[in-house]
């Protein structure tokens, strides 16, 4: 398995949520709405996920081995922190 595009779009406002990114897989699979999150140890992802009846959160699509998601969590970390390289983040004046 091949991640085969990175797209990182960062979050403007400030909280814990830093970017929702897209992967390709193998130039065949797109899987959407992964999250960056600051987390008390630092970046994690969060894969996308979605609120069932009991109130609680399932994960839409994830890795079934962790050597997986550790490879698909680095290659989205390393794509987010070279965006925040290329796009400094703006500062407002008087702020």
């Amino acid at each position: 398995m091949q991640i085969t595009d990175v797209r990182v779009r960062k979050v403007a406002k400030e909280g814990k949520l830093k970017a929702v990114v897209s992967i390709t897989i193998d130039d065949e699979f797109v899987v959407h709405d992964i999250k960056v999150i600051e987390g008390e140890k630092g970046l994690f992802i969060a894969m996308p996920s979605k609120k069932a009846l009991d109130g609680e959160y399932r994960d839409i699509a994830h890795p079934i081995n962790s050597g997986t998601r550790e490879r698909i969590q680095t290659t989205i970390l390393q794509k987010y922190e070279e965006s925040l390289a290329e796009e400094p983040e703006m500062v407002v004046d008087g702020m």
